[in-house]
C-alpha cells in the first residue's frame, strides 16, 4: 500500500527530504497535495483525529499518522529495512537527522530572522546581518560536524558504503546551500571534502537519478527554506 505524503505542493521545503529518501530507496508513496491542492492538505489535516501533527510534512501509512521529518524518515527506514540493523547506530543516525532539522530551522531564520509571518522585504536589514553571521559561524560549525560524521566510517555515506536517510538529507542540505549562497559555497569548496563526496555519490543511488532529472524534482525557489537573495550572499 502506498504511503501518503502530505506537504505543501509548490515548494520543496521539508517535504523534499522525505521525497528524496523514498525515491532513493524505491518506497511507494503518493504526494497527496501535489495531486490535489493546498486546500486539500489543510482540509485533510484538520480532519485528522487523535494527536495530530503540528504542521506538514506528515505521512499516513494505514492506521499510522506521523509528523516531523526526522521521525518520518526513521519510521520509513525501520519499516523498509534501510537502517544499520543495530539500535545504537540507528539512534546515532536519528541524532544526525535531528541535527539536520536544527540546521534547516536556522537556514529559514536567515531570511526571516524576526518572524516567519513577516515578509522578507520588511526584515531585510536584520536578514543581512543574520546572513553574515550565519555564513561565518553557523554553516562551518554544522558542516564540520556532518563532515566528521561521514569521515568516521570512511565515506562516501554516513554508514560507509551503505546509504541511509541521513545521506539523502545531507545531499539536500548541500544542494540547498549551493542555491542559497553560491558565492560563499564556491569560495569554501574543498573545505568539507566528505560532504562534497557525498553530494556526488547520492545521485548515483539506484532509483534517484531518474527522479532528480524529472519534473517531480521541484526547483528551489523563494517561497521555500533555501532562498537565494543576492544581497545575503555578499562576499
Amino acid at each position: 500500500m502506498s504511503v501518503e505524503l502530505w506537504y505543501w505542493p509548490n515548494i520543496p521545503g521539508r517535504g523534499e527530504f522525505i521525497r528524496l529518501f523514498c525515491e532513493a530507496f524505491q518506497i511507494d508513496y503518493t504526494d497527496m497535495a501535489r495531486e490535489q491542492n493546498a486546500d486539500a492538505l489543510v482540509e485533510h489535516m484538520h480532519g485528522l483525529e487523535g494527536i495530530r501533527p503540528f504542521a506538514p510534512p506528515y505521512i499516513v501509512d494505514g492506521d499510522v499518522t506521523i509528523g516531523q521529518t526526522p521521525l518520518i524518515l526513521q519510521y520509513l527506514s525501520d519499516k523498509e529495512g534501510h537502517g544499520s540493523g543495530e539500535m545504537e547506530v540507528d539512534l546515532q543516525l536519528l541524532q544526525l537527522q535531528l541535527d539536520i532539522a536544527d540546521f534547516v530551522e536556522e537556514v529559514h531564520s536567515v531570511h526571516h530572522p524576526i518572524a516567519s509571518e513577516v515578509y522578507y522585504a520588511d526584515q531585510m536589514d536584520s536578514a543581512f546581518e543574520k546572513a553574515g553571521y550565519f555564513r561565518a559561524q553557523r554553516i562551518p560549525k554544522y558542516l564540520i560536524h556532518f563532515d566528521n560524521a561521514i569521515a568516521a566510517n570512511g565515506g562516501p555515506f554516513s554508514l560507509g558504503q551503505q546509504p541511509s536517510h541521513v545521506d539523502t538529507s545531507l545531499f539536500q542540505i548541500m544542494e540547498g546551500l549551493d542555491y542559497m549562497f553560491p558565492n560563499y559555497m564556491k569560495e569554501m569548496q574543498g573545505t568539507w571534502t566528505y560532504l562534497e563526496g557525498l553530494q556526488g555519490a547520492v545521485p548515483e543511488i539506484e532509483g534517484l537519478a531518474e527522479y532528480l532529472a524529472s519534473e517531480q524534482r521541484m526547483e528551489f525557489n523563494e517561497d521555500g527554506i533555501f532562498r537565494h537573495y543576492e544581497e545575503l550572499d555578499d562576499q
